[in-house]
């Protein structure tokens, strides 16, 4: 199945879990010299509308980067990821993929890997990759990520963070997750993998975070953003979560002082909770 497209959700709370991770990962990466790679398995457009038919149709960025642009007082590492973003979007009624935020936070040296299965959200991606500039830094392929991550691995770098976040559509798509992550562990075992996934009441979502914690027990982060409580027929999405292997050894206290305020400010009702749970070496 390939029907789902991301314009209809860009700006969420989901984008703001995940993005914010990814800022404070790319961060990270940045204070060392030695180049790293960036590949990201599911690209999506890269840069979307929000005054456009898709975002305006069910308005999710209202109750995510709305609220983040409104708020009076952030913390300072969401402050400082708020600035970043209103720094590299070319128009304000825009908000950023994370191929967008990726390429504006790599450096020269750094190299982006871009997969995207969907036929016009891979045009998007490749124009709105052209409007970057990324040259020889980057390349944009219409493939599987999946099976694309795993023949890049391991990187000439030794070093890359690499972004596993598909649509969950349907069920396979847990199981492609763990057994994408536990080839790439083969292949890379430093790398950085960062992995999104909804907050469901059905049981592949429920059980995908234990899953992936026994492929790195000693290394790993998972961090979890509820914004209402599950309903009570089971359907859709209450949060969303990222579970990180290998994270920066940063990441877990940057977290700990920003996730309060994060769940707080985009509360949709009195269960808006998070979490936070990790072990690091």
């Amino acid at each position: 199945m390939l029907s789902y497209r991301h314009a209809f959700h860009a700006g969420n709370h989901a984008d703001m879990l995940k993005h914010f991770v990814l800022y404070l990962t790319l961060d990270y990466f940045n204070r060392k010299d030695k180049p790293y790679w960036y590949i990201d398995t599911h690209s999506g457009a890269g840069l979307y509308d929000l005054r456009g038919n898709e975002a305006q149709k069910v308005g999710e960025y209202k109750q995510g980067i709305a609220l983040l642009q409104q708020a009076a007082k952030l913390p300072p590492g969401l402050h400082d990821f708020l600035g970043r973003l209103n720094a590299i979007l070319p128009e304000p009624h825009l908000y950023c993929g994370s191929p967008w935020l990726a390429q504006a936070m790599l450096r020269p040296a750094d190299k982006l890997r871009l997969f995207e299965l969907h036929p016009a959200d891979f045009q998007h991606l490749q124009h709105n990759m052209q409007q970057a500039r990324l040259g020889r830094r980057g390349q944009v392929v219409q493939a599987d990520g999946y099976q694309g991550l795993i023949a890049l691995l391991p990187p000439p770098t030794r070093r890359a963070v690499v972004l596993i976040d598909p649509p969950y559509e349907e069920k396979q798509d847990y199981e492609r997750v763990v057994h994408t992550l536990k080839e790439a562990q083969k292949r890379f075992a430093q790398g950085c993998y960062l992995v999104w996934y909804p907050c469901l009441s059905r049981e592949e979502s429920r059980k995908l975070p234990a899953q992936l914690q026994k492929i790195a027990p000693d290394n790993y982060l998972q961090a979890e953003l509820h914004v209402q409580r599950p309903r009570s027929d089971g359907f859709g999405m209450h949060g969303s979560g990222m579970f990180i292997i290998n994270p920066p050894y940063l990441l877990a206290q940057q977290l700990q002082e920003s996730l309060p305020a994060l769940a707080a400010l985009l509360a949709q009702d009195d269960g808006a909770r998070f979490v936070l749970d990790f072990q690091i070496k």
